[in-house]
């Protein structure tokens, strides 16, 4: 079942989240994309102590597609290191997996 992705992102804000999700539904690379905002965090960054307010978003996709997500999103980015992690799906309702299949195969009929 590994087949299956999260992808976590974090953006500067609400705004460019919304942005990079759009792009990569449009381009069904995702099936989709849950957004948090005003997300607090903290983080060292060239030699200083940060605190910021971001946005994530998680997106759901398969494994094939997931080094042109990554791409996408470092196109679309603004940050110079933006934070991209991936994490298999092991296990999940496999009535929402087959859903993800379904929006992804969009692209390979």
């Amino acid at each position: 079942m590994t087949e299956f992705k999260a992808v976590y992102i974090t953006c500067k804000d609400k705004a460019e989240a919304k942005k990079i999700a759009k792009s990569l539904l449009k381009n069904k690379l995702i099936a989709c994309a849950n957004i948090y905002d005003h997300v607090s965090s903290y983080y060292n960054w060239k030699g200083s102590i940060q605190k910021d307010k971001e946005a994530i978003f998680i997106c759901k996709t398969k494994e094939e597609f997931v080094e042109r997500i990554i791409k996408v999103i470092r196109d679309l980015h603004s940050y110079e290191c933006p934070c991209i992690l991936v994490f298999p799906i092991e296990i999940g309702n496999p009535e929402f997996l087959t859903w993800i299949n379904q929006q992804l195969n969009i692209t390979n009929n």
